[in-house]
């Protein structure tokens, strides 16, 4: 059975998702705060989902997934009455999984669970193959789900390990937005999603934090993404 957590201070929405969740299978656990989701989450490292409100006292569900990508790739579904692109797009920059804006039918919350906890474990089942990708100085250890750039701990998201993996993995193609979104997220691609263009953009930044001397990642305008031999 899996496990997932509901952050989310409206007492009764928090019941009705969990109670709703738990009669579809789920183990459920639920904070009304911002300090309690990140503490029940550190507590439980076998939780599989995370269903994260902004608006939660003593710390914002902003804070919280930063401090939770501190020390998990715990996939996360927020929940917001905001509905702006720009705001998906910095919580997918900050590592969510997926965004719902509220109100939500239940039932649709149901649909995004089993989506996002499918295409985790998609991933996390490539992972379990035994093998190690090299590329510059730049290390994935695609059993442990580890990456390191010089020696020293490159901190990822499960999608950016993912894009990682793959590109790694044929290291002299061009792939394209569709490619990358279809093969890491298995949807089809809508041509005006930011989605990989944000992961890109993350994953860069933080090679460039580890090896400023090299670089990685080429943008083939028109055409899509490959690494710069």
């Amino acid at each position: 059975m899996k496990k997932i957590l509901t952050a989310e201070d409206d007492k009764e929405i928090n019941r009705l998702i969990c109670e709703y969740l738990s009669s579809q299978g789920y183990e459920m656990l639920s904070a009304l705060n911002g300090l309690d989701a990140v503490r029940i989450v550190r507590e439980n490292t076998d939780l599989s989902l995370l269903i994260l409100d902004l608006m939660l006292p003593f710390q914002s569900g902003d804070m919280v997934l930063q401090k939770i990508r501190e020390f998990s790739d715990i996939p996360v579904i927020v929940v917001s009455a905001k509905s702006e692109t720009s705001s998906k797009i910095d919580l997918i920059r900050m590592g969510a999984d997926d965004y719902i804006t509220k109100p939500f039918d239940l039932d649709e919350l149901l649909v995004r669970v089993e989506a996002v906890l499918r295409r985790y474990n998609r991933n996390s089942d490539k992972q379990s193959v035994s093998r190690i990708l090299t590329f510059k100085n730049l290390t994935i250890d695609v059993t442990a789900g580890t990456a390191e750039v010089c020696g020293k701990t490159l901190s990822l998201t499960s999608k950016e390990f993912a894009i990682l993996e793959l590109m790694l993995g044929n290291p002299t193609k061009l792939w394209s937005k569709a490619n990358i979104f279809q093969s890491v997220w298995g949807e089809d691609y809508l041509s005006d999603d930011n989605t990989v263009k944000v992961h890109m953009s993350n994953i860069r930044s933080k090679l460039k934090s580890l090896d400023s001397g090299s670089e990685y990642i080429e943008t083939v305008w028109g055409m899509g993404y490959r690494l710069i031999n």
